[in-house]
């Protein structure tokens, strides 16, 4: 009964806009990441992108991806960078510890 109500196209373009909206809160909450994350911006500067992307959230998304969206992948790359050399040195220090 609630099939015939709602046909296939309707069920394709809901999934549509369902996984646009999941892609747009994976971007949201990885730019939120970035700007917590981020060591040359101030504590106001910080909580003013979160402002505006909590405020305007698409267009502050937009605007954050075009004004520092470049340097986004150095950012992280430098946090797994620093992970990756405290997880080595973790390694050594218990590999040492067992001798």
């Amino acid at each position: 009964m609630l099939a015939s109500n709602f046909p296939l196209r309707d069920v394709l373009v809901t999934m549509l806009y369902l996984v646009f909206f999941v892609f747009w809160l994976l971007l949201v909450f990885h730019v939120l990441g970035d700007v917590m994350r981020s060591h040359d911006l101030s504590g106001p500067q910080k909580a003013a992108w979160v402002l505006v992307i909590l405020v305007l959230p698409l267009l502050g998304t937009l605007i954050y991806l075009m004004a520092r969206g470049g340097s986004m992948h150095e950012r992280d790359r430098r946090t797994v960078q620093t992970q990756q050399a405290a997880f080595e040195e973790y390694i050594r220090r218990v590999a040492n510890s067992k001798e």
